[in-house]
């Protein structure tokens, strides 16, 4: 009796619900969620993003209004009546009254740590006096114990003239603290004698291979040492304790989600003279540390010193490359020359100034070499550190060798830098599937310098050829190389667009122009696509990790044709991470 009661006031409910659907379609329940299981789909969406103007970075549907996201990847995206369906119980809706989104950049060269370190040291960024640098030390030492190190970085000798500083500079204000301020591209510092003197860093001291000591007409080191010579000093500088640099990728971390950066290729706190191992203790202190405590905030392909590549061979062989959603191992890194700015880039003909200086080489060829073709045997991914024209042929002719070696393979070989090229290398770079991961806003800074050091013809032929490169089939993956720039994609794509060095009027070789699509194409699936995350990250694709930026503009056109935007919101995963 009580199964036929049952059965009859079913039936009862289903009759009075037919009977009334016209009704409820008409009112309330046309804007009613449902529960999963009434869905019409199988997939219903935590976040379903509308009415927007969504830039994809996929070729096969470069734009869309709407997006669907479950489980932090992209279920859908194309126009609202395509993903509509796909909203149910529980799924959010995000208006955005027609703003401009576009996928998380991808900051293919940064040095994170070491830059959240930085954040917190002694800032030089910008100083343009004799006065205001030694000011700023000053001021960093009145916080100081004596004996405890000064530490920061970011001077640029170029924005006062050229001139070099000197310990002397210095060492009025830091008779009992030993000072290191590194040049804003790593590859030159400067020491006050406190320094020197701890380091045993004297006027009988050799150069070491791949570095200069800087030294007076006399012989007397000045303070400043180059490239490898730093080496003979950096060990003496105590260890940053764990907490600090836990608290650093924080600060770091925080700064790229606040300009739209959602993974970065982190180098890690490896530079010429820089000890390998920071790398390594990085990793395990602080980055895997953070992801088992819930802690990390943006994704992070990690690459280390080449000297290196057997252990993070092992590394890959024992955990696979995908860490996490987070951490990701891509390769190892090595370099080949200097920088511009320290006038140690290798270059085919002199510096205008020093006849006789060509740069140098900071790693000995035939090592490198080894390194490389053992590296790459191994499966790993390369990526050298190549500024000078000569650097990059190198760099090139080596790549070549290893591929004759090694057979044909899905490699992704990376130039780090690729800042000047001699003629015909921009062709090399498509002939030869290599990818150019540079950094636009690094122009701003060499416009002016690169003219005094090279002069005015070489500087006009061979500086910053994105167009060229383009045009050759190469692949751009852009990136800010963070200390020694701002993390800021937005402000380089704009760079990468107009090329107005500040103080200019017109463009810096306006030749090498590049379009929006492909500015915004290098921060996103080409630098995915560069460090082999492609199938994971790059474009606002269905089944891609759903990161995004939203965008200030509402109008594409204002965007395409003024190139400044700023970022409104982060989303990591489908889920708002700035503000």
């Amino acid at each position: 009796m009580n199964h036929l009661c049952l059965i009859l006031s079913a039936s009862i409910v289903v009759v009075l619900a037919i009977i009334s659907l016209p009704f409820y379609r008409s009112n309330y329940w046309l804007n009613l969620k449902l529960p999963p299981s009434w869905s019409s789909s199988s997939t219903v969406a935590d976040l379903l993003v509308r009415n927007a103007i969504i830039y994809t970075s996929d070729a096969s549907l470069p734009f869309a209004d709407s997006m669907a996201v479950r489980n932090g990847r992209i279920v859908g995206v194309g126009n609202y009546s395509s993903v509509k369906d796909l909203a149910g119980y529980g799924t959010q809706e995000l208006n955005l009254g027609g703003k401009v989104v576009v996928p998380g950049f991808i900051d293919s060269h940064v040095h994170l740590i070491f830059g959240g370190l930085q954040m917190v040291r002694v800032e030089l960024h910008g100083v343009n006096t004799k006065d205001e640098f030694v000011k700023k030390v000053k001021e960093a030492v009145r916080d100081k114990k004596q004996g405890s190190w000064v530490l920061g970085g970011g001077w640029n000798n170029d924005l006062w003239g050229g001139d070099l500083p000197v310990a002397s500079w210095i060492d009025g204000v830091t008779p009992y603290n030993p000072v290191w301020i590194s040049r804003m591209d790593g590859h030159m510092g400067l020491a006050n004698s406190l320094a020197l003197k701890m380091a045993g860093i004297t006027n009988h001291t050799d150069d070491p291979s791949g570095g200069t000591i800087v030294r007076t007409i006399d012989g007397e080191p000045t303070g400043l040492l180059i490239d490898s010579a730093m080496k003979l000093l950096l060990p003496w500088i105590p260890e940053v304790s764990v907490d600090e640099r836990r608290e650093a990728l924080v600060r770091a971390s925080s700064v790229a989600l606040m300009r739209g950066v959602t993974t970065v290729v982190d180098f890690g706190r490896y530079f010429p003279g820089a000890p390998v191992e920071f790398s390594w203790d990085d990793f395990s202190d602080v980055y895997q540390w953070a992801d088992s405590k819930g802690k990390m905030m943006i994704r992070v392909c990690l690459f280390f010193p080449m000297q290196t590549w057997s252990r993070l061979l092992d590394l890959i062989n024992e955990t696979g490359r995908v860490l996490s959603q987070w951490i990701y191992l891509g390769g190892v890194k090595a370099f080949a020359d200097g920088s511009l700015g320290s006038k140690s880039a290798y270059f085919y003909e002199p510096y205008v100034d020093e006849p006789h200086n060509y740069g140098l080489l900071v790693t000995e060829l035939e090592t490198l070499s080894n390194m490389t073709m053992a590296s790459d045997k191994s499966g790993l991914q390369v990526a050298i550190h190549a500024i000078g024209d000569r650097a990059n042929d190198l760099i090139l002719d080596m790549y070549q060798s290893v591929v004759s070696m090694n057979g044909m393979k899905d490699r992704r070989f990376r130039i780090e830098h690729a800042q000047h090229l001699a003629p015909g290398t921009t062709v090399r770079f498509g002939q030869q599937g290599i990818v150019a991961s540079m950094q636009p806003d690094h122009l701003l800074d060499d416009a002016d310098s690169a003219t005094k050091k090279l002069g005015v013809e070489r500087a006009q032929k061979e500086s910053y050829l994105f167009q060229s490169l383009l045009a050759g089939n190469a692949q751009l993956a852009f990136g800010s190389d963070w200390p020694v720039a701002k993390i800021n994609p937005l402000g380089s794509i704009n760079t990468a667009m107009k090329r107005i060095p500040p103080g200019w009027k017109s463009a810096w070789i306006a030749s090498e122009c590049i379009t929006l699509n492909d500015a915004l194409n290098a921060y996103t699936i080409s630098a995915a696509h560069a460090c082999f995350l492609d199938n994971e990250l790059g474009s606002l694709s269905h089944g891609k990790l759903a990161d995004f930026v939203v965008l200030s503009t509402d109008s594409w056109d204002d965007f395409e044709a003024e190139g400044s935007a700023s970022v409104e919101a982060t989303y990591v995963g489908g889920v708002r991470a700035y503000p």
